[in-house]
């Protein structure tokens, strides 16, 4: 047993104490970005062309000059975090800013931008549910998520009424869908060879299919979702994408091939299992011809993770617990829900430096 004096339990004591104190503040990296995003200091900096120095930076900033001096303070921990990297000038003697990977895909412009993600998990009525949780373990209700708690509604039902948050999500959802469908497009093109027809659930306005439309032109594309969400959408539609309104546990339209994005971690295993029936009805069609389901999601723990991919994995497990009553899976998680759907074999493929897989399932 560790001696309660001495120079190692010292150490380790303050060590201790430097964590939590990390672990408190920890929340000071995402409000400072946040705030970062808020004053435009990512697109001044990037519109500038070359590295900033500090004094024009708080000069093109929207502030009163009376907190020109505290602006040093924010952008020392926006580099910490690295959302900036700073260059020292020796001559001038003042801090000159850089964007780095990070804060360019929140740059407004990017196609990516991910700024709208950040606008939905940091809005006020996502966050007060936290304050939920500890209540939410002590009682007996396994069907209603903290989120519900607090507001009285479910998030899909709440986001549909506050135009706010359904914005963000729904800007949210399309940048990451262009980004998804940029990698698996160019880095997963084989799944989707000898397809004749896909059907994307939850496709929402279609980035993903119109993707996968455009690179194989033969195949039929079908972008289904709730009837007020692909409403006024078909004029969207081309010679191989449709939309089609509908409930996906009620019925799936018939496809060779039916696309998850992000979909099943949405859910409890019981939904998850009513919604992969309709997917497997769906993929055997009336010539008695067998496709497949195509999952985009996260495999928990997949051995191609780093430490980065991994913490981002367990985020995400937390924020679906909180917000929507569902989780984020590993292997044997997945592996039940497929065979308990009765499906009998999977394939599960990381993508490379994301915290996502993809995975095929066949009947």
């Amino acid at each position: 047993m560790e001696s309660n004096n001495g120079e190692d339990y010292t150490q380790n004591l303050l060590l201790a104490q430097t964590h939590v104190w990390n672990q408190i503040f920890s929340f000071m990296n995402s409000m400072s970005l946040k705030c970062a995003i808020e004053l435009n200091i990512i697109d001044v900096v990037h519109n500038y062309g070359q590295p900033m120095p500090f004094s024009e930076l708080v000069a093109s900033l929207p502030i009163h000059p009376s907190k020109f001096a505290f602006v040093g303070r924010l952008m020392r921990i926006l580099t910490l975090s690295g959302v900036f990297s700073q260059q020292n000038d020796d001559e001038l003697q003042e801090e000159r800013y850089v964007l780095t990977n990070a804060s360019k895909i929140l740059l407004k412009d990017h196609p990516f931008c991910m700024t709208p993600f950040l606008d939905v998990i940091l809005d006020p009525n996502l966050v007060k549910p936290w304050y939920q949780l500890s209540n939410w373990f002590k009682k007996c209700d396994t069907n209603n998520s903290p989120f519900e708690s607090e507001h009285g509604m479910s998030f899909w039902e709440f986001a549909s009424h506050d135009k706010k948050l359904g914005s963000s999500f729904h800007d949210a959802m399309t940048s990451d869908s262009r980004l998804a469908s940029s990698v698996v497009v160019e880095k997963f093109k084989g799944v989707f060879e000898g397809v004749e027809s896909l059907v994307d659930v939850g496709g929402g306005n279609g980035t993903m299919a119109k993707a996968i439309a455009k690179l194989f032109p033969q195949m039929e594309c079908i972008v289904f979702d709730l009837s007020h969400v692909v409403a006024g959408l078909e004029g969207s539609s081309s010679e191989n994408l449709k939309y089609v309104g509908g409930n996906m546990f009620e019925a799936i339209p018939s496809a060779d091939a039916v696309l998850l994005k992000c979909i099943l971690h949405n859910w409890n295993d019981e939904e998850c299992v009513k919604l992969l029936k309709k997917c497997k009805e769906a993929i055997i069609t009336k010539k008695g011809k067998k496709g497949k389901v195509i999952i985009i999601d996260i495999v928990v723990g997949n051995e191609n993770g780093d430490k980065g991919s991994l913490e981002t994995q367990i985020f995400y497990d937390m924020a679906m617990m909180i917000f929507v009553n569902g989780k984020e899976r590993n292997e044997k998680e997945w592996s039940k829900l497929f065979f308990s759907s009765g499906f009998n074999n999977y394939k599960i493929i990381p993508i490379m430096m994301s915290s996502r897989s993809l995975i095929e399932v066949y009947p």
